[in-house]
């Protein structure tokens, strides 16, 4: 057995979706349109008699700005997977504000658990098995499909089985700016909001970058989601006619290209985001 696995995951900023609940986890999903950010979560797995997880969130210098210990769904899919390991997840970007960073830490704990304890899955079967266990604890329904490749992606099918869409898209620079958590759980257990939601829904793939930011703040603004916070934001790009909108499901914002960093960093810490070229991945395995 390695003494160490390191694994990275990119996150995923979704634009707009739908639910798709089926009764079976597996199938369970969501149809709808993001893009996989060069940002996201790497984790480290090493043996352990029992399973413990820590939640670390540092800024690009290094600096520990907030941990935590335990993660109910990384356990849970510890738990599934039959092993006992210690987890740490690392991550740059806020949590619970729409960056898919729940998804990020599921999978690549699945992919570091699996090269760690030599269980012999597929990168599938792990993505499954991650996939399921997001959508049991309801941190989301789509974002691990998403990252297992790079670029801005179209789901046109629930769940690791459905198809996705890809445009590659490696000069889109986006920035975003979050105000505060937004837990998907609120959201995707209420069916108030889930009617909307689906209501909301274009129910079609975008054809460029920009078409793509049109169907999401057509969303956005259908759904109900908008907070105050996100209002103020969407209205300060709105008057520069910088493409923007919100992002789901996290309380801020998301916008294309350089000018938006100006606009958003008056209003908190702007976060300057590419597109990631390759999805979930193992970095290092120590003997």
């Amino acid at each position: 057995m390695p003494g160490k696995v390191r694994a990275f995951c990119p996150g995923h900023i979704s634009g707009y979706f739908k639910p798709v609940f089926t009764g079976d986890p597996a199938t369970t999903g969501s149809l709808g349109a993001g893009v996989v950010i060069d940002e996201g979560v790497t984790v480290v797995a090493t043996p352990d008699r029992s399973p413990a997880v820590r939640i670390v969130r540092k800024d690009l210098h290094g600096t520990i700005l907030e941990s935590r210990d335990g993660s109910a769904p990384v356990e849970s899919l510890m738990e599934k997977m039959g092993v006992g390991s210690r987890i740490v997840t690392e991550c740059h970007l806020p949590i619970g504000a729409g960056f898919g960073l729940s998804a990020a830490a599921l999978m690549a704990s699945a992919l570091a658990l699996n090269a760690l304890h030599d269980l012999g899955l597929s990168r599938r079967e792990c993505a499954g098995l991650a996939h399921e266990t997001e959508v049991l604890h309801r941190t989301g329904l789509g974002d691990v499909a998403a990252c297992q490749a790079g670029g801005r992606d179209c789901r046109t099918g629930p769940g690791i089985p459905g198809e996705i869409h890809r445009d590659r898209d490696a000069d889109l620079h986006l920035v975003a700016v979050t105000f505060s958590a937004l837990p998907s759980p609120t959201v995707l257990t209420s069916a108030e909001s889930l009617e909307r939601i689906t209501r909301a829904f274009p129910g079609r793939c975008p054809g460029s970058p920009e078409e793509f930011f049109t169907l999401s703040r057509q969303f956005a603004e259908a759904s109900g989601l908008i907070t105050p916070p996100v209002r103020k934001a969407l209205s300060l790009c709105d008057a520069k006619e910088i493409p923007a909108s919100m992002t789901m499901l996290g309380n801020g914002v998301f916008a294309m290209g350089d000018r938006a960093g100006k606009v958003l960093s008056g209003l908190g810490e702007a976060f300057s985001l590419g597109v990631a070229g390759e999805g979930v991945r193992i970095l290092e395995v120590q003997e």
